[in-house]
């Protein structure tokens, strides 16, 4: 590789793996954030019906613009009492069990449903494991592709693995633009593939995980523009810009009939990876 190969590569690297600290922001505006920022009447619904209440997944109904919605989606936490509450942002089967059924009640009652993900993955643990954490990503996979209401999604941080997935079927697929969505994080990758996660900076410009790539990738729909320095620099101004970027997702789901909205979903969660 020339010299100046080598020095584009870097900065491509350096540049990658900033959206991922960003990304990763402790001040980062998370999912009950923009609740607050622009629903109003939310109310939380809570437990899977099946076994347990899971804090880091948060769902319930709301007002968007003068319609009724059901809003669900990760929730990290800010200081270390809330992160070991909220499980950092790792939901296990229950909470994905929990989001299912605030869907089915979407369904039922003909409500459009937010979802938004900000999660480094599903939790990877034990207890999770035996409760069929797979079988409930996959079930919420199964069952997001063939909901009939309006369905948009938005990565508003970390999008990570299985985790972010199981939450991420929709008509419309946004992402804000410092926020990272991958099959791994670049410490993992760069574990397995030079058996050193310091090379997570040369990881995550191979992983192709910022806005930017997914768009070219037709993974995503549209990146929302937010601060240079991160969202959580300006919370008003990135939740006016997502706001608007909601709205208009929402009034394209909306024209389409049942029938056009679901083979459209269908067939762009089956282009995933093309």
């Amino acid at each position: 590789m020339s010299e100046n190969a080598e020095k584009n590569e870097a900065v491509k690297s350096d540049s990658a793996f900033k959206r991922v600290q960003l990304a990763r922001h402790a001040e980062r505006p998370y999912t009950l954030d923009y609740i607050k920022e622009f629903f109003t009447d939310f109310v939380e619904l809570k437990g899977d019906r099946r076994f347990a209440e899971d804090p880091a997944m948060i769902c319930g109904i709301a007002t968007f613009h003068g319609r009724r919605v059901f809003v669900l989606g990760q929730q990290k936490g800010r200081d270390t009492t809330q992160r070991r509450f909220r499980n950092f942002g790792m939901p296990k089967p229950e909470g994905y069990r929990k989001a299912l059924r605030l869907m089915s009640l979407a369904e039922k009652f003909g409500r459009p449903i937010f979802t938004f993900i900000d999660t480094p993955g599903a939790y990877p643990g034990i207890d999770a494991e035996e409760r069929g954490q797979a079988e409930a990503i996959a079930r919420n996979l199964l069952e997001m592709s063939r909901l009939e209401v309006p369905l948009i999604v938005t990565i508003i941080g970390e999008g990570g693995s299985g985790g972010a997935l199981a939450i991420g079927v929709g008509d419309q697929v946004l992402m804000m633009n410092n926020a990272i969505y991958s099959v791994i994080s670049p410490e993992g990758c760069a574990a397995i593939l030079w058996k050193n996660a310091g090379e997570a900076s040369r990881a995550s410009t191979s992983l192709k995980l910022t806005a930017e790539d997914l768009l070219e990738l037709n993974i995503i729909d549209k990146v929302i523009e937010e601060p240079l320095e991160g969202a959580h620099t300006s919370i008003e101004g990135a939740a006016r810009e997502l706001e608007k970027a909601l709205l208009e997702s929402l009034e394209a789901a909306e024209k389409l009939s049942t029938r056009e909205r679901l083979e459209r979903r269908y067939q762009k969660l089956r282009r995933l990876g093309r």
